[in-house]
């Protein structure tokens, strides 16, 4: 019997640029799958959210990796409602507003930051046992042994048009901010947005969220894992 089907486990690793449809589609797969779910991004965002809360140079990697290692982060995993906080305090709002988006990619960049963080995200896989993971590294670094990998795309107006109306922003605006971020996230030295080498790439432009869950989990059924 293989090592899936004799304990349950199950990891599905969702990688992709903002706009792809990468948290919903991980939510009501991971609710489907009746396992846990991780969005990575938040952590990160939480993590902005407190350095710029404390003040420091965006540019002083060695400050602002103090304050990733010294904030106490919580984050759920209930794919049906999770939340963020930090230091006690919710941030599920505040990690979405413009300030920490600006900031987000430059945070994300600082290597401790990373180490830190995907260390805690394995510690997190390990222990759920069934979950989706989505973020930006998941295939390539964070679970390279995931049970499936996927890649997450969609053209750049569909993106854009996503994004603005789920934060009632000018598209044309959204689309500038949305490259901005994806040349950041991909040119960084340390983890950069990348599809892992065995990731299934999904372009999710033409497709509803509903058909891309689905084609997922046919997916992981024919690996026996769903």
């Amino acid at each position: 019997m293989e090592e899936n089907e004799r304990t349950g486990r199950c990891v599905v690793a969702v990688d992709g640029p903002s706009g792809s449809g990468k948290s919903t589609v991980s939510r009501r797969l991971a609710a489907g799958l009746g396992a846990r779910y991780l969005d990575t991004g938040a952590m990160y965002r939480a993590i902005t959210w407190a350095v710029l809360r404390s003040g420091v140079d965006l540019s002083d990697a060695e400050a602002v990796a103090k304050v990733a290692q010294e904030v106490d982060l919580r984050i759920g995993t209930d794919p049906q409602g999770y939340g963020v906080t930090a230091d006690g305090v919710s941030v599920d709002a505040e990690i979405r507003g413009p300030g920490v988006t600006q900031a987000v990619s430059a945070v994300a960049a600082v290597p401790a930051v990373r180490a830190l963080l995907v260390a805690r995200q394995q510690e997190m896989i390990v222990n759920a046992g069934r979950i989706v993971v989505e973020g930006r590294d998941i295939g390539a670094v964070v679970a390279p042994d995931a049970d499936l990998k996927v890649y997450l795309t969609a053209s750049e107006a569909a993106r854009a048009a996503r994004r603005s109306a789920e934060d009632a922003t000018d598209a044309a605006v959204t689309a500038a901010d949305l490259a901005r971020r994806d040349r950041l996230d991909s040119t960084r030295r340390t983890s950069p947005l990348q599809q892992a080498s065995d990731a299934v790439v999904l372009d999710t432009t033409e497709l509803g969220i509903d058909e891309v869950v689905q084609q997922l989990h046919t997916l992981l059924t024919e690996r026996g894992v769903a």
